[in-house]
Order: C-alpha cells, then structure tokens, then sequence
C-alpha cells in the first residue's frame, strides 16, 4: 500500500485547518495589547478593520497585497492538504480586489516520523493551486516540528483605487456567498470516520476551488466591500464587515447554502470546538429567531477553511453578479443584505 493511504493525516493534529486558528475572543485580547503603528500614508489597510489582508500603496496605480495563512491538517490525502491551504491563502489576495504575484511554502512537518514523500506530496499540490492561481512559487520556510502545518505567505498587486475592503458595505447593497459552509462539521466528522469518499470528495472540492473566477467576475460590479469566509464563520466574518461599515447585515439563514448532512452531524455530536467558540463570541451581537435551534446557530458560526467570498454588491446589479457567477460554476446564493439599522450588529431572519 502507498504511504500516503496507510497515514491518516488528520491524525497528526488536535484541530484541523482554519478551526485551529485562535479564536476570535482571545485574539481581540492579545492585539489590544500592541502599540499603535505609527501612521503611515501609504498603509491604506492596516489592522484596524480586522480585514483579509494588508495593503500597501507603491504609487497611485499600483500597492501590495500581503498576507499569511498556515494550519494543521484538514484531509488526510497529503496533496489535497496542500491545495486547500494554498486555495485558503491566496483567498485573502482576492478577497481585497487583488491578483497573487508571489508565494512562500511555510512548513511544520514531522521529518523523522513521516515518510518524506508526505511532505513531498503536499508542496506538490500547493504548487498546482499556486500554477493554477497565476503565482510564482519564490521560497519558503520549513520546520521539524511534531504536528504537521502547512500554509503560504502570499503577496499581490492592486490598484489602491480597486482595493475592497471589508469596511465599505452600504445600506441597500445585496450580501452574495460564493462557496456552501459546513466544512468544519464535516472535517470533524473526517477525523471519526463517519463520511462516504463522496462525501469527503465534495467537501474537498469545496475548500480546495480557488476563488479566482469569483474575484474576476466581481471586478466589473459596483462592489462596496467583500471578505473571504474562514475559520472565524459566516456570522464572525459578517460581523467583521457589519462593524467595519458601521451599518446592519441581515442574513437569511434560509438562503445560506450549506453542504450535506451538516446538520445531521452536527445533531450527532460532530460540531468543532471552534465553530462553538465563534458562536460565543458573536451571540451579543446577533439577533438570533426564537425558532432557530443551537444546531443551526452553530452551523451559521462553523469554523470554515477555504470558504468563499461575501461579497456586498449594490442591490441594482445583484441578480446580474449572481446570475454570471451562476453561469461561470461558481456556488454562489444572495444570502441577505445591508440595513442603516442596527449598526455593528447581525440580524438573522
């Protein structure tokens, strides 16, 4: 049998993917400890906005695009690993307007324990998505380190006047998702075994689809803001944009599109530690209905790892993002909207 099929990858780890980042409650202790920055003309997106990636302005026509993403093992295959974290980390590039120039391979990885074509296989499906990206592959870093972690550094070009950030929803503007949530459900399910191989192969599809073709749509429309939905869930990744526009979200729970038998596992005891964490560190903000259980608050807040964009477009060009979107295959659903009331918070309707 090849090496690659005896390990189970996720194995190695106590979390995988984006549900191990630190969650949002901790993390908000830790930076309001730092020193401000001292001001900088040129940093037009700093950490000030809890956005997807920083950008810094060369000139008038051209600045960078910077961002770092890395985390433990999400599948167990060693080259989907590397595709979906490559995928999430370039995620942050589009998510801001941008298209990725260069990467750098950040690797943890157990050198003495594991058979090197593990590692071997992971930079190889990482390289694919970067090639598939348009990136150059320039360096990177590696580690001997017990558990296994993989990500990317990834900078990109945009124009400073083409910059979406996610503090710029308006009143009125159409909310679209263009990647189904669930996988945090479903990638703790994988560590039990209780998914089918189509299953699992759907959920990889998922985190591993770059969001590219829906960056490149978008860049024609009168977008106002938009963010990429990860470990910090749909509602944490929502708020972020509700506070950084000071307007309200609406979001229509009905028009999520959510991956199979989500709920069912959830109902079974298969919700992550993370998307729980999510939940508590949203739920006094949000105005959850009376008739929507824990289970489906949950999934709202599951801890995604290369999900999709949230993109908030002006509502006369909506059905026109999402019809091409549709046509282009990508898994796009106008999924709610932007209100002038209760602003910073989340309505769920």
């Amino acid at each position: 049998m090849d090496s690659n099929e005896q390990v189970k990858l996720t194995s190695y780890s106590s979390k995988g993917g984006c549900g191990c980042k630190i969650g949002p409650a901790d993390l908000s202790q830790v930076l309001r400890n730092l020193p401000p920055s001292e001001p900088n003309p040129n940093l037009l997106v700093g950490l000030d906005t809890s956005d997807d990636a920083g950008v810094y302005r060369l000139n008038d026509e051209l600045a960078l695009v910077q961002t770092v993403d890395f985390f433990t093992p999400i599948v167990d295959n060693p080259y989907d690993f590397g595709q979906i974290a490559a995928a999430n980390a370039i995620s942050d590039i589009y998510a801001m307007g941008g298209k990725p120039l260069t990467v750098l391979n950040i690797v943890a990885f157990p050198i003495s324990t594991l058979d090197k074509k593990i590692l071997a296989d992971i930079l190889r499906g990482a390289g694919d998505k970067v090639r598939e990206a348009g990136a150059t592959l320039v360096g990177g870093h590696s580690i001997d380190d017990k558990e296994p972690k993989f990500g990317l550094a990834v900078t990109g070009l945009v124009n400073p006047n083409r910059v979406r950030t996610n503090a710029g929803a308006k009143p009125g503007d159409k909310l679209i998702l263009t990647k189904p949530i669930g996988v945090g459900i479903l990638t703790t399910s994988v560590k039990k075994d209780q998914l089918t191989q189509d299953e699992i192969e759907r959920m990889t599809h998922v985190m591993a689809a770059l969001n590219k073709t829906a960056a490149e749509i978008m860049e024609s429309y009168p977008v106002n803001a938009c963010t990429d939905v990860t470990g910090f869930g749909l509602i944490g990744h929502s708020l972020e944009m509700a506070k950084g526009s000071g307007a309200g979200l609406i979001i229509r729970h009905g028009e999520v599109p959510k991956l199979p038998r989500i709920r069912e596992l959830a109902e079974n005891g298969f919700v992550p530690g993370g998307t729980k964490n999510n939940f508590n560190h949203v739920k006094d903000d949000v105005d959850f209905p009376e008739e929507l259980d824990q289970i489906d608050r949950w999934i709202l807040c599951d801890a995604v790892t290369s999900g999709g964009l949230l993109i908030s477009v002006e509502a006369d060009a909506s059905e026109r993002l999402l019809s091409e979107l549709l046509d282009a295959g990508v898994e796009a659903s106008l999924i709610g909207e932007v209100s002038s009331e209760h602003p910073g918070r989340i309505r769920v309707v």
